[in-house]
């Protein structure tokens, strides 16, 4: 990846609706190039998706929960089960496992606090879970998609 990939890079995280030929234009090529160079882009897993991003309250998704979860069990066998578990819940926009004395976060968005409940009661019928602790935010100070392209 050399300076124009990244610098395209940042500009299709801006705006991905941008003509061809501005793109081009920004990052010093013209439009069959620039093109060709986003091909490859997506082809090697750089650039996973195109996607609108949505205001959350907008849309009746306007309560988000960081949830900690703390678990006895670290075989796979468990991990892909509730791995496959929390991938089927809609609500849930971000999963990591976690170094430290957390084991996962989640990131949930819902309406309410009653649609959190329901979240969280499918949560604590995970079996091996020992602890679920939910942080909700009371508002969004930063929020961005853009990942640092060096």
């Amino acid at each position: 990846m050399d300076a124009t990939d990244r610098q395209l890079l940042e500009l299709l995280q801006q705006d991905t609706t941008r003509p061809l030929a501005e793109l081009g234009a920004l990052v010093g090529l013209s439009a069959t190039p620039c093109w060709k160079r986003i091909q490859r882009l997506e082809r090697e897993g750089v650039i996973r998706g195109r996607v609108a991003l949505l205001d959350p309250a907008r849309v009746g998704a306007g309560v988000t929960v960081f949830v900690s979860l703390r678990t006895g069990q670290h075989s796979r066998e468990w991990l892909e089960q509730f791995a496959a578990t929390v991938q089927r819940m809609p609500e849930v926009m971000g999963f990591y496992r976690m170094a430290g004395d957390v084991d996962y976060m989640l990131r949930v968005v819902v309406p309410d606090i009653a649609a959190y409940d329901a979240v969280y009661k499918r949560l604590t019928e995970i079996p091996g879970l020992t602890d679920v602790t939910s942080r909700f935010a009371m508002e969004t100070i930063k929020y961005s998609t853009a990942v640092p392209v060096r």
